[in-house]
């Protein structure tokens, strides 16, 4: 018997019992589940504590450091984001449509849990809980994988859930942390068809691609994020240089950080000089020639380098920003469209038009005018959590919540009729 067998058939069972739950009833162990995590509060930063600081002995930057780190604050949002969950509507076994059909068939079609899910991610233990939150509300079992780095916060984490749910008469067995660390574990995974029904990567290129290229069963992917803010001839500088510094600054390790600036070269003087003093000592900027002309003498802490070509493609995770100017609207959907990863888009503006042909242009999940990226997030959208943000086109796009696990299934309710 292999070595998680035993795990998805466990969560085979518990899922089936889950999916037969009332809302008040899943409520009801949500509410164990926070009161648990809350009791829980100092075992859980004890164990994060210790992953930290053998990430830091092991050289783990400080941007994936801050991933990995969890502090009260961080345990309140935790804590937030379920409550939210709480409030939110039940998903499962609502009517999206019915019709009677010439037969007399009356055909309606619902929503009902997706099944069982796994999740494999890196080094952020507030996933741990954001997936389970969700998964549970919709009805669904779940399997987190988390990375190495967060395996003491994760442990911590799903004992607390596991309480909650036992206290809160929840079905405790409808969560389970593959927790050996091997990278067969990943393997299993990927080739459970008819154990697991979806697998959700989450985390860095290699992951995604990983379980992408290799997976046999249904793959949700969830993206990297090569983030870019372009800067129209229009765009109010001062309301730019703030824009570009929380895109990049306020956290720089999430994937809806910004990695590339583009700025329409008709701005660029203006611009970019206030973008350097703002950045100086903070970031790293990469910038093409037009660029650094912009720039001039760069401010005595500022680190400017030529940008190269992997800078476009390159999501940073880091504290470097790439800089480049363009001519126009069009060069700039044209290079967005070319090294983005369909993940978060911004155009600052002032025109109408402009902002208008950008949304309409530009291929990505969510695309921003006047604001950061940095609002797509699960949370920022009104989810209380997130599985993660899908850059791709089928069952689900953007920061996914609770609808992102259902499906659907038609009820067809006859008199005798026969074909």
């Amino acid at each position: 018997m292999s070595s998680l067998d035993s795990i998805f058939k466990t969560l085979r069972t518990a899922q089936a019992i889950l999916a037969l739950q009332t809302r008040s009833q899943k409520d009801s162990a949500l509410k164990a589940v926070v009161d648990a995590i809350e009791n829980s509060r100092a075992a859980i930063l004890k164990a994060n504590a210790a992953d930290v600081e053998k990430a830091r002995a092991g050289g783990m930057k400080n941007s994936l450091v801050d991933r990995l780190l969890l502090n009260d604050e961080r345990i309140n949002d935790i804590i937030e984001g379920i409550d939210t969950v709480i409030r939110q509507e039940d998903p499962i076994g609502k009517v999206q449509a019915g019709w009677l059909l010439p037969n007399g068939l009356q055909v309606e079609r619902t929503t009902v849990p997706l099944g069982v899910a796994a999740i494999i991610y890196e080094s952020r233990p507030n996933v741990t809980a954001d997936a389970f939150s969700l998964a549970y509300k919709a009805g669904c079992a779940i399997l987190l994988r988390g990375s190495s780095a967060a395996l003491e916060s994760n442990r911590a984490l799903v004992k607390a859930i596991k309480e909650g749910l036992s206290a809160g008469g929840g079905v405790s067995d409808a969560v389970a942390l593959a927790e050996s660390g091997s990278r067969d574990e990943v393997d299993e995974i990927l080739a459970a068809r008819g154990k697991i029904d979806v697998v959700l990567p989450r985390g860095g290129k290699d992951l995604i691609r990983r379980v992408v290229d290799n997976a046999k069963v249904p793959v949700i992917e969830t993206g990297q994020g090569n983030c870019h803010i372009y800067v129209d001839s229009s765009a109010d500088i001062p309301n730019a240089v703030d824009i570009i510094e929380n895109a990049k600054l306020q956290r720089p390790g999430a994937c809806n950080a910004v990695e590339t600036l583009l700025v329409h070269r008709d701005i660029a003087a203006a611009l970019l000089p206030r973008v350097a003093v703002r950045l100086a000592g903070k970031a790293e900027l990469r910038g093409d020639n037009p660029a650094k002309t912009a720039i001039g003498v760069p401010p005595p802490a500022l680190v400017l380098k030529d940008a190269v070509e992997e800078d476009w493609e390159t999501e940073f995770l880091d504290y470097i920003l790439a800089v480049k100017t363009v001519d126009s609207l069009e060069e700039a959907v044209t290079h967005i469209n070319r090294y983005g990863t369909k993940h978060s888009e911004a155009i600052l503006t002032n025109d109408h038009r402009a902002a208008e042909a950008f949304e309409r242009r530009v291929d990505a999940a969510c695309v921003y005018v006047n604001a950061s990226t940095r609002f797509t997030d699960g949370g920022q959208f009104g989810f209380g959590a997130e599985l993660g943000i899908s850059t791709q086109k089928f069952h689900a796009r953007g920061p996914m919540g609770l609808e992102a696990l259902t499906t659907i299934k038609y009820r067809i309710h006859g008199t005798g009729q026969i074909r």
